[in-house]
């Protein structure tokens, strides 16, 4: 039986791929273990999957001056060892790697032991972690064709971000009941990623009576972001976070207005959904949001607001133009290979990896 350790973690969007990685894997008899850090949102979502779940030490690595630096390096050095414990035992044929801090030690120790390792990259320029560990991996996986240049050696093959299947069985009367909406209305799907979004929050909530003067709206809204005073609005629900019934909530949804993590806004490119993407700013991030947004705009697939240039009547305004325009965005993305596809390449290079053996 072959054998593999996925790892990522830090944000759903370094986890969600490896679920339909894991799906087909397993289904063909694979045996699956899963390394993470013991207090990041990866434990509890590879929890509901029945994977093996191995928690180590990680450190956050930071850009920024931070007095946590001068300890975390140890914190590091500490999750290397854990993860060579965890390889050791295991006895995996091949390594995979989505990214976040956590996911360094395990490809560090990976390499130590010898061990195949592939590393998905989702952004456009590689995050910090997935610069350290591509050199230490055998092929890089990238998702925009831009990303390429970014890696050193012939490693890079662009395969897409695999989707998990489940999102294409979504069942659009089965949320619509649930929500208490009518046929009669087009619905618009928010979502701000799994922690949420303040200004994306609050630019749709100012902006409500407009939008809902057209739409349905499904607003996911983050930990601890419902407001309790809109409770009961007729044709607006509010949830702070969705999982298993997202699938339902995006067959519903006729148009989208998200954040541009990578993540997501290829889950919308595979389901055709028209989006309005709001990235975020370069004062809250390194920049990555704003490229994977420019680079779906370009290729006609979303409409782009800046942060900085958001407000109520923008969001109203840009809402209503996608709507009008939707024909024309589900055209364009109607060329692109969908999720599926992502899954069957990278599939077939951890079958390579593990095939080949240890270096």
């Amino acid at each position: 039986m072959s054998k593999i350790v996925f790892t990522g973690g830090g944000s759903a969007g370094h986890v969600t791929p490896n679920l339909a990685l894991i799906g087909e894997l397993r289904s063909s008899g694979w045996d699956v273990d899963y390394i993470g850090s013991a207090d990041g949102i990866e434990k509890g979502i590879i929890a509901e999957t029945g994977v093996r779940f191995h928690a180590i030490s990680s450190g956050k690595l930071r850009r920024y001056f931070d007095l946590k630096n001068l300890k975390d390096p140890f914190k590091v050095a500490k999750g290397v060892w854990d993860a060579y414990r965890v390889l050791s035992k295991v006895k995996p044929d091949v390594v995979f790697s989505k990214g976040g801090f956590v996911s360094v030690p395990v490809v560090a120790a990976a390499k130590l032991k010898g061990i195949p390792v592939i590393v998905h990259e989702s952004d456009i320029t590689p995050g910090l972690a997935n610069k350290l560990s591509a050199p230490m991996a055998r092929r890089v996986c990238v998702t925009f064709p831009e990303t390429a240049r970014h890696i050193k050696g012939d490693k890079a093959l662009c395969t897409g971000v695999p989707v998990r299947p489940e999102l294409f069985h979504g069942r659009a009367d089965k949320a619509r009941l649930e929500l208490d909406f009518v046929r009669s209305r087009p619905v618009l799907l928010v979502m701000g990623g799994s922690l949420g979004a303040k200004a994306i929050n609050l630019a749709v909530r100012q902006a409500l009576p407009e939008l809902l003067a057209q739409f349905q709206i499904i607003h996911i809204c983050g930990k601890n972001n419902l407001d309790p005073a809109l409770e009961g609005t007729r044709g607006y629900r509010q949830f702070e976070y969705v999982s298993a019934g997202l699938p339902d909530l995006l067959a519903l949804a006729d148009v989208v207005v998200s954040r541009a993590g990578a993540t997501s806004i290829f889950e919308f490119l595979a389901l055709r959904k028209p989006m309005l993407l709001i990235p975020l700013s370069r004062q809250a991030s390194r920049g990555d949001q704003i490229l994977n947004a420019r680079s779906f705009a370009a290729r006609g697939f979303a409409e782009v607001v800046e942060e900085e240039e958001l407000n109520a009547s923008v969001l109203a305004e840009r809402v209503a133009t996608l709507y009008s325009q939707r024909d024309r965005y589900a055209e364009k993305m109607g060329s692109e290979p969908a999720g599926r596809d992502a899954v069957d390449r990278i599939v077939a290079l951890i079958r390579e990896a593990a095939g080949t053996g240890r270096t």
